[in-house]
């Protein structure tokens, strides 16, 4: 219901307006049926208009005077008991209004109300974030800062208010209710045509296939990030579509990949997830025997990429009512103990291996198994899995090799994707090249622009590229090379290089300078700040964009490009 909070005051209030309407009424009726006298003696009948008005000011105590004649006794009577029966019909509708703004269910739809007004207003593309919790915090953070903004749906009160605590510049939205409720969704926005995705990353994947259902069938136009943690769940978000599922266990265990087949990739994720600069060292795995210290999700998913590099594995797990049908299919080793004890780890042959993952679920847990697993072989490497953001600086304090924190991963992967989703595109198209290509690229980026290149994406179409667009359409042939001229000397060429061009469903990696455009096209670029403002100016400005391609000043606007 649209006006939910006026009909709940008409409600509420109802019978307290209606003893006060009674009470003026008898009060209002007596003074026009007791006899008066005017100023020369003679009987007056008060108006009810004279009557109104002095009950009024009567009845809020707000002063008394007898009007417009002195008062007889017999009205000075009546007038007493009109006070007791209005002051007290004030006082219960008082109460009863205090009472009412003190209403939880009146106060939720006033925030309903207000929050469905801020919807309405806003114009801006905007992402829907379902939860508020420290992921979700630097996911709107991070949507900020590319002038996206955030609607958040989040059914707890005391997590709502730490979002408004937080005081978001420009405000977020906030809406208490059911993640996974239509009602919530719609209200958010989620058929508006600037809702551009939605993130639903809560640890339950039952629900978040929920909510992908109920999202799609609101907007099958609107774009997904959904956490999925286990492989029959991913399947089925593939099954509805789903553009973007984020495992943060799939991708720890495919970084390993990288990192024993093909570090400079990883370095490239890295950067590209503004992890780590081009100039980092290469993330360096050693080929040996593993010992992997927790038999959950990531413990499994770490295992099968191992397993597909001829690399033995040996698993530690405490809960020895885990299924081990995983463990039996795959012919590997597994003993039932506590990691951190020296005994066990020495038993299954921690000074001949190379490498210890601390995988379980409790911070303390992993960091004990690295400790002493430290003491038992010092050049052992450490990786461990880092549960709670809050726990950063212990562990980055511990000495350990490689931190893999799935929160940050999370974050990563989903405002990657929703924010720079052709960075989130080349990501997956790079994943099966090899370690030359690789060490080639990062290369070209290091000498071509610097250690940190920024990105850049721009679509070829009216709204990112005018200029470029009106110029295709007539027909000319155009080439990427436009991109490339430095508007202080068009004699000289900016730092830029071109990562991916996507075409229809055409991915096109590396595409060269020559490469002629089309309308539609998406094209990543890395390059340095100066070269990224010249890039958006020629996109965008026709002055800009007709030295580009001519090399001379254009001084007058002229209808069409040309005339």
């Amino acid at each position: 219901m649209r006006n939910s909070s006026l009909f709940i005051i008409l409600y509420r209030m109802r019978i307290p307006f209606l003893v006060i309407i009674v009470a003026y009424t008898i009060a209002i009726t007596g003074l026009l049926i007791i006899d008066g006298r005017d100023a020369n003696g003679n009987p007056y009948h008060m108006s009810i208009f004279d009557a109104f008005y002095f009950v009024s000011y009567m009845a809020t105590t707000i002063g008394f005077g007898e009007t417009p004649y002195e008062f007889t006794y017999s009205q000075r009577i009546w007038v007493s008991i009109s006070i007791y029966i209005t002051v007290v019909g004030w006082f219960y509708g008082v109460g009863s209004l205090v009472r009412l703004l003190q209403d939880k269910l009146f106060l939720n739809e006033i925030e309903k109300s207000k929050f469905r007004r801020q919807i309405k207003r806003l114009k801006q593309k905007f992402i829907i974030v379902l939860g508020y919790n420290q992921i979700t915090s630097e996911i709107i953070k991070r949507a900020i800062q590319q002038d996206i903004r955030t609607v958040v749906i989040e059914k707890s009160e005391e997590r709502g208010n730490d979002l408004l605590l937080e005081n978001f510049t420009p405000t977020v939205p906030l809406l208490i209710a059911d993640a996974h409720s239509s009602v919530a969704l719609e209200e958010a926005g989620i058929k508006k045509h600037n809702c551009k995705g939605l993130v639903s990353l809560f640890e339950d994947d039952s629900l978040n296939l929920r909510i992908a259902l109920t999202s799609k069938l609101l907007n099958k136009n609107v774009k997904l990030a959904i956490k999925s943690t286990t492989e029959n769940h991913s399947e089925n978000l593939k099954d509805l579509d789903v553009e973007i599922i984020a495992n943060p266990f799939l991708i720890i265990s495919n970084e390993i990949n990288m990192a024993l087949n093909a570090p400079n990739l990883l370095k490239l994720e890295k950067w590209l997830y503004k992890v780590d600069t081009l100039n980092s060292a290469l993330p360096l795995f050693p080929k040996g025997k593993y010992i992997i210290c927790g038999f959950g999700r990531m413990g499994k998913s770490v295992y099968d990429k191992l397993k597909t590099n001829n690399i033995e594995a040996h698993f530690i797990e405490i809960d020895s009512n885990k299924n081990i049908d995983y463990i039996k299919n795959r012919t590997t080793s597994l003993t039932y103990a506590n990691a951190d004890d020296k005994d066990t780890l020495i038993e299954i042959g921690i000074r001949d291996s190379v490498a210890i993952i601390a995988a379980t679920n409790n911070d303390t847990t992993n960091l004990s198994i690295l400790a002493t697993a430290k003491k038992l072989n010092p050049k052992i490497m450490t990786i461990v899995r880092e549960n709670e953001m809050e726990d950063f600086s212990i562990f980055e304090n511990a000495n350990i090799d490689h931190i893999f924190m799935p929160a940050k991963i999370l974050i990563n992967k989903t405002t990657n994707a929703l924010i720079n989703p052709l960075s989130d595109v080349f990501i997956r198209s790079i994943s099966n090249k090899d370690e030359a290509w690789a060490a080639k690229l990062v290369r070209r980026l290091f000498e071509t622009i610097d250690e940190n290149p920024l990105l850049f994406e721009v679509e070829i179409n009216f709204e990112d590229a005018p200029e470029i667009t009106r110029y295709l359409k007539t027909k000319q042939e155009l080439s990427l090379n436009i991109f490339r001229v430095s508007l202080h000397n068009k004699e000289l060429k900016n730092n830029i290089v071109p990562l991916l061009l996507l075409r229809n469903n055409e991915e096109i990696l590396l595409p060269s300078w020559e490469f002629e455009l089309k309308l539609d096209d998406k094209i990543l670029f890395a390059c340095d700040l100066h070269a990224k403002n010249d890039m958006e100016y020629i996109a965008q400005n026709i002055y800009e964009f007709y030295y580009a391609l001519t090399g001379k000043e254009k001084r007058t606007i002229l209808k069409g490009l040309f005339k």
